[in-house]
């Protein structure tokens, strides 16, 4: 029940924000497409490590949760 609430309260209330900041905003806005094709890159970049580290954990956590299961 709570988790509904939520969901409706985050979906209906949320605000609109900026999806970068202001430094970020000026710097793209004055440099040309390739300054901002450098940015987008570097999120992405920034963006894939979280989820590599959780893919070997659980890689990680399944291989060790298999071997204990075996024996």
């Amino acid at each position: 029940m709570y988790r509904k609430i939520l969901l409706l309260v985050v979906v209906f209330f949320s605000v609109d924000t900026n999806g970068q900041c202001a430094m970020c905003r000026a710097v793209v806005e004055q440099g040309g497409e390739e300054v901002a094709e450098g940015i987008n890159s570097g999120i992405v970049y920034l963006m894939a490590f979280p989820y590599l580290l959780i893919a070997v954990a659980m890689f990680l956590f399944y291989r060790n949760w298999k071997k204990s299961t075996i024996r």
